[in-house]
């Protein structure tokens, strides 16, 4: 007899793809590959976060790259795993800073980029091969590398 929460539990995912009680061996590891390994579909790391502790990562960003990328410095030699770059409003709204609706705005809530020079800069130093980086940043992200 069927307890209450096999009842409970949904027999497919919001996708329609079909869900298992207990997942062993992995039928689709040589499609999608072991996480770790590309194409990356399972995850960055091979063990994920078993054997790591979580990316900590403080929000900075503010004034020019040069600003930036010292506050970057002093929060890696500070113990910092991470970065999480925040941008000012022209940079998120994809205007360079020298654009008439930037006028007032450049720099005030997180660091100007307006070129692939200051996106160097902000990183300059920082071993970009060891630190894991993110940037919050949307719409625009496309403009930005562009």
């Amino acid at each position: 007899m069927a307890s209450e929460d096999n009842k409970l539990r949904p027999e497919k995912t919001l996708s329609g793809l079909p869900l298992q009680a207990l997942y062993e061996a992995d039928p689709d590891r040589e499609t999608v590959g072991a996480p770790g390994t590309y194409p990356f579909l399972r995850g960055p790391y091979a063990t994920m976060y078993r054997s790591r502790r979580w990316t900590m990562r403080q929000f900075a960003g503010f004034g020019s790259p040069e600003d930036t990328n010292e506050r970057f410095q002093f929060l890696l030699e500070e113990g910092q795993d991470g970065l999480s770059t925040a941008f000012d409003m022209p940079t998120l709204m994809g205007y360079d800073a020298d654009h008439p609706r930037a006028f007032g705005e450049v720099g005030r809530e997180g660091v100007s980029i307006s070129t692939i020079a200051d996106a160097e800069i902000l990183f300059r130093d920082i071993p970009l091969d060891q630190v894991s980086t993110s940037m919050t940043i949307n719409c625009s992200a496309s403009i930005l590398l562009a």
